[in-house]
């Protein structure tokens, strides 16, 4: 198993143990401060395992499936956490999960037609702002930088919407040609 794909294992293992330090009181105050932490850090392997498979061309069919799979894991893990404390509201977790179902659908029926479908800007940019809001929602540092999450919030939501109607659109065959 190459390096990138051992980054992308990490940060599905790193889930769990997010998900306990922000749904439990094990740690008292320090678990928001090890969830953030652990956050960051499975953040961060998203954006170096990509770099250096395309660096080393060492991409792999486990990397091309499991990595959007870890993504998806982890900021839905966060965003379905944030709920209870009110950071997060539950309506917009669903509009978000909800594009996440439908393109993961939408790359299985493509699959199936033997088609490949890349990643969008419009989907990186996504993910970013996604995981830049959760930051900003963990830390709840109070002051501006509530106004900041909540305009992250609507950012990540803008991005979403608009990069589910992008990815659609520009893989329309796939409604065609695959058998929908």
């Amino acid at each position: 198993m190459n390096l990138p794909n051992k980054l992308t294992v990490l940060r599905v293992i790193m889930v769990p143990f997010f998900v306990f330090f922000m749904l439990t009181d094990v740690g008292g105050a320090a678990n928001k401060w090890i969830s953030l932490v652990l956050f960051v850090v499975a953040s961060l392997t998203d954006l170096l395992d990509g770099k250096i498979a395309r660096k080393h061309n060492v991409v792999t069919n486990f990397g091309k499936f499991m990595d959007p799979l870890a993504d998806k894991l982890l900021v839905c893990s966060a965003m379905i956490c944030l709920i209870p404390s009110g950071k997060l509201d539950a309506a917009i977790v669903i509009v978000i999960i909800a594009r996440e179902f439908i393109i993961s659908g939408f790359r299985l029926v493509a699959s199936d037609a033997g088609i490949v479908i890349a990643a969008s800007y419009w989907g990186k940019f996504k993910t970013v702002f996604q995981m830049a809001m959760i930051i900003v929602l963990i830390s709840d540092l109070g002051g501006v930088f509530d106004l900041i999450g909540t305009v992250l919030v609507w950012i990540a939501v803008a991005l979403t919407v608009i990069s589910l109607f992008d990815y659609v659109w520009k893989n329309r065959q796939v409604l065609t040609q695959g058998g929908m």
